[in-house]
């Protein structure tokens, strides 16, 4: 049914996504699906890496970790977001649509009062992409 799942990972809150990580696995083995983490940086330094070549290394550390634990073959891509506070929706859909990705699974927070005002990202995503949407609650 599936065969190329694209998760969002933010490398500064990897705790923040065992969620999504586990989904994503389970989807992964069970229907021999190829993996793409996409992370999205900006090209100014961060507290995750000083360039988007430093991040783009992390990111393809991160996606080999894990396949190798999880058994499913991963690879990584990296977005430029110039402001990613407002920019990271647009990037993420632009790179679900450059994927060719058929699903997307990605970690969301419980909704509060703010989502009142700014709409989280994984409902953008889920509203606007041409795929599946898989938003898990963390």
């Amino acid at each position: 049914m599936f065969k190329k799942i694209m998760t969002p990972v933010d490398l500064a809150h990897r705790g923040d996504l065992k969620k999504a990580l586990a989904v994503t696995a389970d989807l992964a083995k069970h229907y021999g699906a190829e993996v793409v983490f996409v992370g999205a940086t900006s090209p100014t330094p961060s507290s995750v890496a000083h360039t988007p070549e430093e991040y783009k290394k992390k990111l393809l550390d991160f996606a080999s970790e894990q396949g190798s634990e999880n058994g499913f073959e991963a690879t990584a891509d990296v977005v430029i977001a110039h402001d990613p506070t407002t920019d990271v929706d647009d990037v993420l859909l632009k790179a679900v649509r450059e994927s060719g990705a058929d699903i997307v699974v990605m970690q969301s927070h419980m909704p509060n009062i703010m989502d009142y005002v700014w709409p989280s990202n994984g409902g953008k995503i889920a509203e606007h992409a041409k795929c599946s949407v898989f938003v898990v609650r963390g």
